[in-house]
């Protein structure tokens, strides 16, 4: 005879499911509601945009792709260096819009595994923090590039390389055009307000698009320049203003998913001790507060009181604070005096518990 016993939630209520296997085939299943279910917490930590990310991220990776193809079959068919290297250029932004996606993929398909303590609401901040780099790295070899052809100037072929530069920048500005709203404009500005509902892995995949966008537009600008005026060194020049500010722009976002990846402590961390505090004699010992994902943030703190209260009490207090989705709650008494004037710590520990 075998036993499986599982748990399933059904109805917003889990069961442990028990089956047992007998000879001859037979299963015999019984079910019983689980009695910690009132205290378990699911811990899917996953962006609220989530799905409608991960859809515009697909969508724009698709359409990349098919300028990619197209680029590289025309330079091959029609001897064009500067299409076939861009084609190649593209299929780099096509790699990290892939990476942009299968991390949503896995994110999704692992968010209630066991294996990751608080989930994988963090699984796009690694991919965005790798994104930073490779953005850093490009923008360095613009520089050098550009630097490189500033002082020994290269012959342009101005007609064709307008051509695919007005090419990309039409198909770049279309794809940034799917991806933008408000708030990433924000973010990529360097702004802070809500920083903790960034979704970081679809900024990364934004601002490679940008970058395109920048480069497309400061290329034309160049390339005009050279064409009716004569100014060849603008080439080079707009080449390093480029790299310049794609270099910003990779260092505000590593900055950004550093700091998540090893639990910089968020703004909202004073707002969690006023709330504690403002409440009877409570003073905050000891307190953790960390983001776990997009728009959620996890808590641990330590209470000391005179008035001690059960854990939900202090939840409730802390209910008011947005993303606040994981608390865990100690509560111990302030130290007695006896009378023969020896101190004793009378600790008391009420509870632990994850919300």
């Amino acid at each position: 005879m075998q036993i499986l016993t599982v748990r399933l939630p059904l109805d917003n209520v889990y069961y442990n499911i028990r089956a047992t296997f007998h000879h001859m085939g037979r299963v015999r299943v019984t079910s019983h509601p689980d009695p910690l279910a009132p205290w378990r917490r699911d811990h899917n930590y996953l962006g609220a945009g989530h799905e409608r990310n991960a859809g515009r991220t697909r969508l724009v990776m698709a359409l990349t792709a098919l300028v990619m193809a197209g680029e590289i079959t025309a330079g091959a068919a029609f001897g064009s260096i500067a299409l076939l290297a861009d084609g190649l250029h593209v299929a780099g932004h096509v790699a990290v819009l892939g990476a942009a996606a299968s991390a949503y993929a896995y994110a999704r398909r692992h968010a209630g595994a066991d294996r990751y303590s608080f989930g994988t609401g963090k699984v796009g901040d690694l991919v965005a923090f790798a994104s930073a780099i490779l953005l850093g790295v490009i923008a360095m070899v613009i520089l050098y590039e550009s630097a490189h052809r500033l002082i020994a100037p290269e012959i342009i072929v101005y007609r064709e390389a307008l051509i695919v530069a007005a090419l990309g920048f039409v198909v770049n500005v279309f794809c940034v055009g799917l991806l933008w709203d408000r708030e990433l404009h924000e973010q990529v500005h360097g702004g802070h307000h809500h920083e903790h509902h960034a979704d970081h892995n679809f900024l990364a995949a934004y601002l490679h698009l940008l970058t395109d966008v920048l480069t497309s537009v400061l290329a034309i600008i160049a390339l005009l320049s050279g064409q009716f005026l004569g100014l060849v060194w603008m080439d080079p020049l707009m080449g390093m203003v480029g790299a310049l500010v794609i270099l910003q722009w990779a260092w505000n976002l590593l900055k950004r998913t550093a700091n998540v990846l090893l639990d910089a402590t968020p703004a909202a961390t004073d707002a969690v001790r006023r709330a504690v505090e403002a409440d009877a004699d409570n003073r905050v010992a000891d307190l953790h507060v960390w983001r776990v994902g997009p728009g959620h943030l996890a808590a641990m703190l330590t209470i000391v009181t005179n008035e001690p209260r059960p854990p939900s009490h202090y939840k409730t207090l802390l209910a008011a604070i947005p993303g606040l989705s994981h608390v865990t709650v100690e509560v111990e008494t302030w130290p007695e005096v006896s009378a023969v004037g020896d101190d004793r710590s009378n600790r008391h520990v009420h509870a632990a518990r994850h919300a």
